[in-house]
């Protein structure tokens, strides 16, 4: 899992080559969701999936900003599952059920009602735990987003400890 996972950061960050900002935000989204689904006890395959999705969740965004001049979220979760499939297929060692998972949740990972499962879940929480922090907003932001998207016990933890 982390030869694999090493492997798919280092496409990343070549397809994401320049743009230092979004390899950051990217590799902090994978840390914390790795971190909180080892906390909530995910199981082997879930957390493999998770950190996928997590490594890519908005590869979307340089196409969306090239094609409709906006890196907005829904046109991230429009043009990032094919984008991820192409990298996950020349990254090689994905089966399609995994490659499909992985393109569902970057398809909705800013999408925050009917989520469907742990690691749906995790990827968002990772996601707000890095975007409250990079996007600097309020207390009254923060405290929104703890009522509104946390769920499991070590995100909400750690979103109270860091903020």
């Amino acid at each position: 899992m982390y030869t694999q996972h090493a492997k798919l950061i280092d496409a990343m960050i070549e397809y994401d080559k320049g743009d230092a900002r979004r390899i950051q935000h990217f590799i902090k989204v994978h840390d914390l969701a790795a971190t909180i689904a080892a906390l909530e006890n995910a199981d082997e395959e879930t957390t493999f999936i998770l950190e996928t999705a997590a490594i890519l969740h908005d590869i979307g965004i340089h196409i969306s900003e090239a094609k409709y001049g906006s890196a907005s979220g829904h046109y991230q979760e429009l043009e990032g599952p094919a984008e991820a499939e192409k990298l996950m297929q020349k990254v090689g060692g994905y089966n399609a059920s995994q490659i499909e998972r992985v393109m569902y949740l970057i398809g909705h990972h800013h999408t925050y009602n009917n989520i469907d499962g742990i690691d749906y879940q995790i990827l968002v929480e990772a996601d707000f735990l890095v975007n409250l922090y990079e996007d600097n907003v309020s207390a009254e932001a923060v405290k929104n987003a703890r009522r509104q998207i946390f769920r499991t016990s070590a995100g909400t933890r750690l979103l109270d400890n860091m903020f």
